[in-house]
């Protein structure tokens, strides 16, 4: 269901940034808010997480709504800079392991089960990692600093590690590691798996949707211990990723995120200028809406949202009989 904002002849304005990973299920509501809410100019920003809050919080990008990759940005970021006061975790995900079955390097990774994906996705077998670290191999993601994706890689480096027993694994798949520059206005240039990488760590439901486009796309589950797929945070304990602050006056010159059950996040800023039109946005992100689009395009919806007991009362009140407390 989704609830009602005040009247429903809005008009105005609305900035909504998002994670790139949220694009697809993203568009999906947009379209079905403008369809409610013509009156209401609504602008949509993707982008790296991390690179997004530090835009938002030096000024040079307006959110009214703000929705990471990892929602725990919201708290290690944008609440000790005072530009948030609660976070609803909204959705979560798994990272998986993918390939072309096409490329001759990713040919040496062993799985089983067969690939026929939503009904089955084969595991990754135990040694999988020696196919990513065979000599001209290259593993593609986001930079660690700007992208929930790209930390997230580097957190599973080390969790493998771990939970293989395999001293200097870590350094091993980093060193085949190549950061992939995004360039918003030049898609053409992005690199491509198969061509100029071999295997890409990447969101589950990012990666059906690659397979549905692609006969030859391939992806693998890894462990749970190693996927950030728990919701219990004790399994990737102590691993952390220690990242730049927002660079703004006052703020941190770090932040140490720590791996957690991969899971989206979204908030409404305290400087929000149009906070009656992001309430509405964030009924239809929590409600029906919202529902249908991440059903059709992921990641998964959790429903209800959950909040923290604290933030539950810091919700605009039409919010709150849409989120659980945690």
């Amino acid at each position: 269901m989704t609830v009602p904002v005040r009247s429903q002849a809005a008009s105005g304005r609305l900035n909504v940034c998002h994670a790139g990973s949220l694009t697809a299920a993203f568009t999906a509501i947009e379209e079905a808010f403008s369809k409610q809410y013509p009156g209401v100019a609504l602008t949509d920003t993707a982008g790296g997480s991390v690179d997004l809050a530090r835009r938002f919080a030096a000024g040079t990008l307006a959110c009214d709504v703000f929705a990471p990759a990892d929602h725990l940005l919201i708290d290690r970021l944008l609440r000790p800079a005072k530009l948030a006061d609660s976070t609803i975790v909204f959705a979560s995900g798994r990272m998986v392991l993918a390939y072309l079955a096409t490329d001759a390097k990713a040919q040496r990774l062993q799985v089983s089960g067969t690939f026929n994906p939503p009904a089955s996705i084969p595991e990754a077998a135990p040694g999988w990692y020696d196919a990513l670290t065979a000599p001209g191999v290259r593993i593609s993601g986001a930079h660690p600093f700007l992208d929930p994706g790209g930390y997230r890689s580097h957190m599973i480096f080390e969790l493998a590690q771990r939970h293989y027993r395999a001293p200097g694994l870590y350094n091993a798949l980093l060193q085949h590691y190549q950061v992939n520059v995004a360039d918003p206005s030049n898609a053409a240039a992005a690199a491509v798996l198969g061509k100029d990488f071999n295997f890409q760590i990447t969101y589950e439901h990012s990666a059906a949707a690659a397979a549905r486009r692609d006969p030859n796309y391939r992806y693998a589950r890894l462990p749970s211990a190693i996927d950030l797929s728990s919701a219990r945070a004790s399994e990737y304990a102590p691993t952390v990723v220690t990242i730049p602050g927002l660079g703004t006056p006052g703020s941190a010159a770090s932040v140490t995120i720590e791996a957690s059950q991969v899971a989206w996040g979204l908030t409404i800023p305290k400087n929000s200028a149009n906070p009656d039109q992001a309430a509405r946005f964030v009924a239809m992100v929590l409600g029906a809406p919202g529902a249908a689009a991440f059903a059709a395009n992921g990641p998964t919806s959790l429903t209800p949202a959950r909040v923290s007991r604290a933030d539950l009362s810091r919700l605009p009140s039409p919010l709150r009989s849409l989120v659980a407390v945690q």
